[in-house]
């Protein structure tokens, strides 16, 4: 199981998700993100995983695509904190507003 932690912003952003975009994007991170990690393989298109231009090492993926604006994270990945195990370090949640500031 890869290791994550998350910035201040981070948590400040999810606390204005509303329940049902929280429990989308634990879904998402579990049923997907994780899975692919695990694996070491390129991530399915569908998490739609890209880096964030203009600032090297830090990558977004979509974690909601129904109506309304699309549910973005930034992400890096931080040193192993267990052997041969990635580390992710959850930068920002929300919308593609969060890209001018991932």
């Amino acid at each position: 199981m890869p290791t994550f932690e998350t910035l201040p912003r981070f948590t400040t952003d999810l606390q204005h998700l509303t329940p049902a975009q929280r429990r989308r994007f634990r879904r998402v991170v579990l049923d997907a993100f994780v899975p692919d990690l695990r694996t070491g393989r390129a991530f399915r298109s569908g998490l739609r995983i890209k880096n964030v231009s203009g600032f090297r090492g830090v990558y977004e993926l979509t974690w909601s695509m129904g109506t309304g604006p699309a549910g973005r994270a930034t992400w890096t990945y931080g040193p192993e904190r267990r052997p041969r195990t990635p580390h992710v370090i959850w930068r920002r949640i929300g919308t593609h507003d969060i890209l001018t500031r991932p």
